[in-house]
């Protein structure tokens, strides 16, 4: 990770992406990285923000195209996992994508959007509010600890 963060706001983006994908991976660490070395703070939140959206958008999608056995097979995520979120889907819809960014949950519940066919330009806006909150909550907790020490 201290490599991608050593590619400044390209190596956030992937770090990012790649965080909001079925892969395990840590952005905030990079994110919390860029600020110590001083990075500009708007940029650095737009960029994690943006590429964790694209990766979401990007499982948003796998399940828009998937079936049961591609999701399954490929993404380890078992069918009564999304299906547990069929009710919350027909109730809530698109905005539940604010919850996304949760670690274990964000996939499936993205993955499920896709699958049940959830209004994608509801589902993009609100998975991105969701993407940017998470990330000016980390980046405030890393000011905070920086000013601590």
């Amino acid at each position: 990770m201290e490599n991608l963060a050593e590619w400044g706001y390209v190596g956030l983006f992937i770090a990012s992406f790649l965080a909001a994908t079925i892969i395990p991976f840590s952005s905030e660490l990079v994110l919390s990285i860029l600020i110590a070395k001083n990075y500009d703070l708007s940029t650095s939140l737009f960029v994690a923000s943006i590429g964790n959206w694209i990766g979401g958008l990007s499982s948003y999608l796998i399940g828009r195209i998937g079936s049961w056995n591609t999701i399954e097979k490929y993404l380890r995520v078992k069918r009564k996992n999304i299906l547990l979120w069929k009710k919350k889907i027909d109730s809530w819809g698109g905005i539940l994508a604010f919850l996304c960014w949760l670690p274990v949950l964000g996939d499936p519940i993205a993955i499920a959007l896709g699958f049940f066919r959830t209004n994608v330009v509801i589902v993009a806006v609100f998975m991105l509010i969701g993407k940017f909150v998470r990330y000016l909550i980390w980046a405030m907790i890393t000011y905070w600890g920086f000013s601590f020490l």
